[in-house]
């Protein structure tokens, strides 16, 4: 079995390279020496997700936890501990100082370093498991326990894994070309595999087990999520069309993004998030059950909150429903949700997803005319404009255009969806720190810090701070999380783990030098918390450098400004 340590020198080595070259071959090397059992779980703590996206573990561990636990080990008041954290960066680092304190001071605490990689993952099952009355005070024990038997190093691993903040700069697509190489399977059969899965550490799992053939047996399959299709921003029809010719367009809703697996009288319901979100709809889960006919079936869609006169409300309140976990009939009878679906991926065990859109679509009201949601299939620019201004009459957001002849692929987002807004488009950014607000805001953590992803580093970069968008009852719920996420404090700010995903609206990108991005997006306000989405899916700092460059087509550039 392969000790922990050794994971641990992985990651260390890989926080400190930039060549992705030399990353792929490192991580492909490890994978390659691990056993069966352990290549699941090393590629879930080395990509920060520990469990995949379909199951609905949590570890629900927080900073606030692991002080307390290391309070306890230390028999050291706040105020030396605090000392002993001086200068760490993230919760990682702060537990690695505080145990080298510990180690120094002589404390009975002795780090053998004999943990493996499964049972450092058989802690965060157990971890994840500690749930309801008493959870708190069994979650810190199994901490405890854990942590005595490690050395400072792996501790700083265990904490970042534990609280979301890996920071390795090897994200997914680096994983599936490092499982490539390491199993000898091409790094396009990687991808479709895990595009029709869902999961990586599944695929290179299997890729461990029977290499090529395993990978091509991986197919979708029931009640096992994959990853939604996505679509492009794009300004104006005019460039639809002149990407596309003839193009299907739909409603763009304002609602949370399903994906409904049903076979026979079983109906399951995920996020875009791939978490199962069943029991908050119990009126979609009975009107899909009843209004498919199919026995068998993948259905991809939008479910939306509807007010009076049968009007969207604003994704807002479909967020209320979606955590909700007591009364939650109540409240589907005061705010109900109205389901839409667009597509297909499986029909009584057939896969569809290589079908072209329009083939799959007509097959989709053959079996489900009634939540169809309503399309125009044109390539008049005249006729396109019309269907928008009904959509946007009905109170949706705009439209989404649909190349006829192109597949579906999971968890893509290219150009044979494109989706288009009448405003500038907003952007999708992870609150990263926070501090407390003034005046009537004093009592909340209300001054957000946004940031971008950067596809390369796996950081998340700033690029404005913004107060403006939330209601009171909105900013205390949100001082509530970020407190419970929160990784380290300096002063009035607050360092968050970078979970919370909020829709930002903005006037303008500017160059600036305070960020460590370069920009900074002007008067920056919050349009809605985006709960269905994870960071992983936030906007990235190329997308926000496209809009800066953008902005100058069509009106000079200042003086001494270039492209960032």
């Amino acid at each position: 079995m392969t000790q922990f340590k050794e994971l641990v020198a992985l990651a260390e080595k890989l926080a400190g390279l930039t060549s992705r070259s030399e990353k792929i071959a490192l991580v492909s090397s490890f994978l390659r020496e691990l056993q069966d059992g352990e290549v699941r779980k090393a590629v879930l703590i080395l990509t920060g997700r520990i469990f995949p996206s379909s199951e609905e573990k949590r570890l629900d561990v927080s900073w606030s936890i692991l002080w307390s636990v290391l309070r306890d080990m230390a028999v050291a008041s706040d105020e030396e501990i605090g000392k002993a954290l001086e200068g760490a960066v993230d919760g990682g680092e702060a537990v690695r100082k505080a145990m080298e304190s510990l180690e120094m001071r002589r404390q009975a605490q002795l780090f053998s370093s004999q943990l493996t990689i499964g049972e450092v993952y058989s802690y965060y099952g157990k971890i994840a498991s500690a749930t309801g009355k008493g959870s708190r005070n069994r979650k810190k024990l199994l901490l405890k326990s854990m942590l005595s038997a490690v050395t400072p190093a792996e501790a700083d691993i265990i904490a970042k894994s534990l609280i979301g903040d890996m920071r390795l700069g090897f994200h997914e697509g680096l994983m599936e070309e490092a499982v490539a190489d390491a199993f000898s399977v091409s790094p396009k059969l990687v991808r479709r595999a895990v595009m029709l899965s869902g999961d990586l550490s599944y695929v290179a799992s299997e890729a461990k087990r029977s290499g090529v053939k395993a990978l091509e047996v991986i197919d979708i399959s029931l009640f096992r999520p994959v990853k939604p299709m996505l679509a492009q921003a794009i300004e104006s029809l005019g460039e639809v069309l002149k990407e596309m010719g003839m193009a299907s367009f739909e409603f763009k809703l304002d609602g949370v993004r399903v994906q409904i697996h049903k076979s026979g009288e079983k109906v399951k319901i995920f996020s875009r998030r791939m978490t199962d979100i069943t029991s908050s709809l119990p009126e979609l889960v009975e009107e899909f059950a009843s209004g498919f006919a199919a026995k068998e079936a993948i259905i991809d869609g939008e479910a939306i909150a509807i007010g009076e006169k049968g009007r969207p409300m604003p994704f807002q309140y479909v967020s209320r429903r979606l955590r909700r976990k007591r009364r939650v009939l109540d409240y589907a009878q005061a705010l109900p949700m109205r389901l839409y679906v667009f597509d297909l991926l499986h029909l009584d065990g057939k896969k569809l997803v290589d079908l072209p859109y329009e083939e799959r679509r007509t097959i989709l009201k053959e079996e489900s005319e009634a939540n169809v949601i309503e399309a125009l299939i044109t390539g008049d620019e005249r006729e396109a404009d019309e269907f928008l201004q009904e959509a946007l009459r009905l109170g949706h957001e705009g439209l989404v255009a649909k190349r006829l002849n192109s597949p579906y692929t999971p968890g893509v987002r290219g150009k044979n969806w494109l989706k288009m807004k009448p405003t500038l488009p907003e952007l999708d950014l992870v609150i990263v720190a926070a501090e407390r607000g003034y005046g009537r805001r004093h009592e909340w953590l209300s001054d957000y810090y946004l940031a971008a992803r950067d596809e390369e580093s796996g950081k998340f970069l700033v690029v404005g701070k913004t107060f403006k968008g939330l209601t009171d009852e909105e900013f205390e719920e949100m001082t509530r999380r970020l407190h419970e996420i929160a990784i380290s404090r300096q002063g009035h700010l607050i360092r968050v783990q970078p979970r919370i995903v909020v829709e930002v609206a903005f006037n303008e990108v500017q160059k600036s030098p305070k960020y460590e991005s370069e920009m900074a997006l002007r008067f920056a306000r919050i349009k809605r918390i985006r709960d269905d989405k994870g960071p992983e899916e936030s906007d990235t700092i190329e997308t926000v450098r496209k809009i800066f460059e953008k902005q100058f087509e069509s009106k000079a550039r200042p003086s001494g400004t270039k492209a960032i």
